[in-house]
């Protein structure tokens, strides 16, 4: 129980759909979502293949507790080796995919091969087939999901689907569900593109069963009441994500402008207090509410709309309604880190990469690195079609517009920072780890996070670890490596176990509902080793993939150029010193190689 015990096999070059049981030793040993379906992945391709290639499998995977009123128990993820980073991806979203996929009786959906033509899968509980995606391809994912659900006549569909982006191959672009959910991160939705899959549809009525029912109602009862008294929760549920801003701008670890800066002079115009300030040609806010994914006790999801006549949305009606909102991690991309100040177009471009299916992160790390590129001379307005300078709010929404069609210059947007800057003869120019893009946190103020990025198995990530307190608390390098390490490890259970990584979740917590649920009895330090396991499989698939221990780095800016203000002033990162200590708390050889008695100890050999 917990587990549906079923997986959905999608033969995408033959036309087929068949079920097959889920192979409960490997439940056992990996969960759920991201630890099991890397296992599938690890398993059944090689991680040599092109990531565009119909050699490469695209896995949708649930948790054990995905379907289940675990709070945040709404969660899946897609796995495969992701078209931005050459890596294992793990791309983990919200909304209420998740949750009907389970419902509808299945752990796990595995694409393999590549449709000659577009199409679609739909599923309607133990029903499952491919059908023509030819009215839906060139279409965007605001336009898809609610065609899906017209053509079938049933509102309650739930539809992840890719938008123009990952059509044309963007290497970020995301799988989006519920409009304005992602699984966003390494490329994944350019891997479905890849594969001529336009998108899910999932109605699921079967419902998901725990082992025992009783004795998991009260553990979820019991989490719950705690958890709806945390501080965390008040404070995601008022402001989300987004009062991050204030907090690394000023320790000083807030990436500005290609990350040639660690703090924002125009913070002001751009954090929580801004999008609550009521505007004074409407006198509305440009945050209107929030919202929550499925079984969420906490609602941190963003509801926003665009001063009426700004610039961004002229002749763009679909855009002069509600919007998704911003969190910390998209108004940074559209903001700081490209010095624009102007909130208006920040929101505009958040829409528009969920409109097209884009990650904000990858895209606006991506366009800072063109807007240096441009500001040196290595790129002209002649590559361009127009002037590309920080600050400029109007270029951003134009690259945005054209980066999620694949048209003009944003086809070389759409490689990602680490291919346009090598492109242009400036590799050093890209703020990437593995090739993907940094999020908001500086690796010179923050050093547990610039280890944390080198080491993280699917790129530059700040959910892998959760170094933060560590690091607000102090700039030195002293246990740093552990910190990253050990939650590293406990990040891998709770993305395996479907559900959110907001709640303040303890491996007790997760024990307590996990074993009710499944029937298995797990203490916390079982699920502590079965994230290391989890962990070392990815970093197995990786160097499988050709990766090496050259690839746990930062760029020259990071280790190199010491920080201008902030905590970190005149630092930069230590990874030279952290990471050595890193691989000796892992277990692993100094060549980043896990040795054999880890191998052993971890049932990985």
């Amino acid at each position: 129980m917990g587990w549906q015990g079923k997986i959905l096999r999608v033969d995408l070059t033959q036309g087929t759909c068949s079920a097959e049981p889920l192979n409960m030793e490997w439940a056992r040993q990996y969960l759920g979502q991201r630890g099991l379906a890397t296992k599938y992945l690890a398993e059944e391709m090689d991680p040599a293949a092109d990531s565009l290639s119909p050699g490469n499998k695209l896995i949708f995977a649930t948790g054990p507790l995905t379907g289940t009123t675990a709070s945040t128990g709404g969660r899946y993820s897609v796995v495969t080796k992701g078209a931005l980073t050459d890596a294992i991806a793990c791309s983990n979203s919200g909304g209420h995919f998740g949750g009907e996929l389970k419902m509808a009786g299945w752990d796990m959906i595995i694409f393999e091969g590549r449709a000659k033509e577009p199409v679609y899968l739909l599923i309607r509980d133990d029903e499952a087939k491919l059908l023509p995606a030819g009215d839906f391809w060139g279409k965007s994912v605001w336009e898809v999901e609610p065609a899906i659900k017209a053509k079938h006549q049933d509102p309650e569909i739930r539809v992840a689907s890719i938008g123009r982006a990952g059509e044309e191959g963007v290497r970020f672009a995301c799988v989006m569900n519920d409009l304005d959910r992602a699984a966003g991160r390494s490329g994944v939705g350019a891997v479905m593109g890849s594969k001529n899959l336009k998108a899910v549809a999932v109605r699921g009525t079967i419902g998901v069963k725990v082992r025992d029912p009783e004795e998991f109602l009260r553990a979820v009862a019991k989490i719950r009441s705690k958890l709806d008294a945390g501080p965390g929760r008040a404070r995601l549920a008022k402001n989300g994500t987004l009062p991050m801003m204030d907090v690394t701008n000023a320790f000083g670890a807030l990436p500005t402008r290609n990350s040639r800066e660690v703090q924002f002079e125009s913070v002001d115009k751009v954090n929580a207090a801004a999008v609550r300030a009521r505007r004074r040609s409407d006198g509305q806010a440009n945050l209107i509410a929030n919202k929550a994914c499925f079984a969420c006790s906490i609602g941190c999801g963003r509801v926003a709309t665009i001063e009426p006549g700004h610039f961004s949305i002229q002749g763009k009606k679909h855009y002069q309604g509600a919007l998704g909102g911003l969190e910390y991690e998209s108004g940074y991309a559209f903001g700081p880190v490209l010095g624009v100040d102007d909130l208006n177009a920040i929101t505009y471009t958040n829409a528009a990469c969920n409109e097209q299916g884009m990650d904000p992160i990858s895209f606006g790390g991506t366009l800072a690195a063109a807007m240096e590129l441009f500001e040196m001379g290595a790129i002209t307005q002649k590559e361009t079609g127009m002037l590309l300078k920080f600050g400029c709010a109007e270029a951003m929404v134009r690259m945005v517009d054209l980066t999620g069609v694949g048209e003009g210059f944003g086809r070389d947007l759409g490689l990602g920072a680490k291919r346009l800057c090598e492109k242009y003869g400036h590799p050093e120019l890209a703020m990437v780890s593995k090739g993907q893009e940094f999020p908001g946190y500086d690796g010179r103020g923050m050093q547990g996070m610039g280890l944390a990025y080198a080491t993280s198995n699917r790129g530059a990530c700040h959910l892998r670890a959760s170094s933060y307190e560590a690091d607000f608390a102090s700039v030195e390098l002293e246990g740093k490596a552990l910190v990253v390490k050990e939650t590293q490890d406990v990040n891998s259970v709770t993305d395996s176990a479907g559900i959110c990584a907001f709640p303040d979740y303890t491996l007790d917590d997760l024990a307590a509902q996990l074993s009710p649920a499944c029937g298995e009895i797990w203490s916390p330090d079982d699920l502590r080793l079965m994230g290391e396991r989890i962990w070392n499989l990815e970093r197995r698939f990786n160097l499988d993939a050709g990766l090496t221990k050259d690839d746990d780095s930062l760029p020259p800016r990071i280790l190199e150029e010491p920080a201008k203000t902030g905590a970190g002033k005149g630092r930069v990162s230590g990874l030279k010193v952290m990471l050595p200590e890193y691989y000796s708390l892992r277990g692993w050889d100094a060549a980043g190689v896990p040795t054999a008695e880890t191998l052993g100890r971890l049932g990985l050999a």
